[in-house]
Order: structure tokens, then sequence, then C-alpha cells
């Protein structure tokens, strides 16, 4: 009964897609972050969601999960919701809210919770998904039943690692300085063999290169979620990006991904 209506007031801040892990299956993994200190003292339950944001676009030159408004916005007011709804119904219990920006290593809670399998590629493929989605929780004080059985891997079909085209890839992890979105999003002057992989990636921020090529990503289902459907700009080009102030790069400054477009729009 517990879990019924906590289900149910979750499903009734937006979101469908919600699994549990404890917080003791992520203590010896958190990350250090300035939001670390934001976690309850006594945390007992991690309430994980993904927010499915794969919308057909057609041709585009940043990676698809740049393509709609910030989702960090959108993120947060659902999780809100959500955090409210909980403490309406549980005034003794804490609940506190992250995304992205969280000392939660998410693909491992998502994973624990039971919403889906990692790739080799690093991310969280989801059944109905695929790896098109982003993370966010809920770290509470109730104590809540795990709704996973472990963490599960992909099919190791091989096929990002193969098409990676920094070679970034591995049974081991990810080169994280051989990752074309990695290195999309430096500040730095990049190196020759750098702007030649922004070029070779035709990508001006991000890559999708290792989730376009997953057969795990074959079926992957729309988005529902509206702030993801509408306001999309695939086409990023010069002198654009400073007024797209509600995109998920804007954070990097118009320099980064400008640096970029000049790379895809000259040869030399």
């Amino acid at each position: 009964m517990l879990m019924h209506n906590i289900f149910g007031l979750l499903r009734r801040s937006g979101l469908r897609d919600w699994g549990i892990c404890s917080f003791e299956q992520v203590r010896g993994s958190l990350l250090d972050c300035r939001a670390k200190s934001r976690i309850p003292e006594n945390a007992r339950s991690v309430l994980m969601t993904v927010f499915p944001y794969f919308t057909p676009c057609g041709v585009h030159n940043i990676s698809r999960y740049a393509i709609p408004p910030d989702y960090h916005t959108a993120a947060g007011e659902y999780l809100d919701r959500a955090c409210g709804l909980l403490r309406e119904a549980f005034p003794e219990q804490e609940f506190v809210w992250f995304a992205d920006n969280s000392p939660i290593p998410e693909v491992r809670a998502a994973a624990l919770a039971g919403l889906g399998c990692v790739g080799l590629n690093g991310l969280l493929i989801t059944p109905e998904y695929g790896s098109w989605v982003f993370l966010g929780e809920i770290v509470t004080s109730l104590d809540l039943p795990v709704s996973g059985d472990g963490i599960k891997p992909c099919i190791r079909c091989g096929k990002c690692r193969e098409s990676c085209p920094g070679g970034a890839i591995s049974a081991d992890g990810i080169e994280t300085d051989r990752c074309l979105s990695h290195i999309s999003q430096k500040k730095r002057d990049l190196s020759p063999w750098e702007c030649d992989l922004i070029r070779k990636g035709g990508s001006a921020w991000g890559c999708d290169i290792c989730q376009e090529v997953c057969p795990m990503n074959r079926a992957a289902a729309e988005t529902y979620l509206p702030e993801f459907r509408t306001g999309l700009f695939p086409i990023i080009r010069p002198g654009q990006s400073e007024s797209l102030e509600n995109r998920a790069f804007h954070w990097r400054g118009p320099k980064v991904i400008e640096r970029n477009l000049h790379l895809l729009n000259n040869d030399s």
C-alpha cells in the first residue's frame, strides 16, 4: 500500500517512470560536488526517474539532448512538484531532489533501481526510451524497498565502440580525453587532432554517434513530455548561439560552440 501511494503521488507530478535504490547502495560512490551538502543526514532511499527526450528532428548539427529547451528547467519543475506532493503526504520525512548537478552517481543508481541496463558507453539504456533519457532523483529519509535486482550490462554488441570517432569506448570504460562530446565542450584551444575530430563528427556540440548506432535504441519511443516536443532548434548557425539562452549548451558561453561551428564550416 505504501508503494502504491508513493508511485501514485509521483505519477501526479507528471512523470511515469520511477524506480528505487537504497542510499546505502550508492553511499560509497557519491560524487564530490557542492550539492552533496544537501543530502538528508538520515538518507535511506533514492527515488530515480527518467525524462525521455527523443523526438524525430531530421538533420541536426548539435547533440539531440541540446535540441529542445534546456532540460534542467523542466526536470527541476517536475522533481520539485513531486517533492511537494511527497512532503504533504509524509510531513515528517525529508525529500531533496537533484538533476545533473548531483552527488548521486545517476546511471548507477538508475540501473540499481531497475530502470535499465548500462551500455559500454556508460549510458543508461531503458527498455522503452533507449538511452535518450535525462536522469533525476529524490533522496529521502523514507526507508523504501528496492525495485531493481542489480546492475545489468547491455547486449555488448560492440557497435558503439566500433563507431566512436575518437576511440574513447573500451571494455574498461570511457577515455574522456578521446570523447568527442567532451572535446566539443572544452574552453581551451584544441589540438589539431581534436579539431579534426570535430570536423569528422559533424557536431558543433556533443556527439550522438554511439547512441545512433546502438541496436537497443532502434525502437526507442518518442518523449511524452511536452517540454521536449516543442521549441526544437536542431540547426545552430554562426552568430545564433548567444541568443539561445535556454539551451543546454548556453552555460559554456557562445565562444565554444562558435569555435566548433567555424571548424565545421571551414576545411582548414
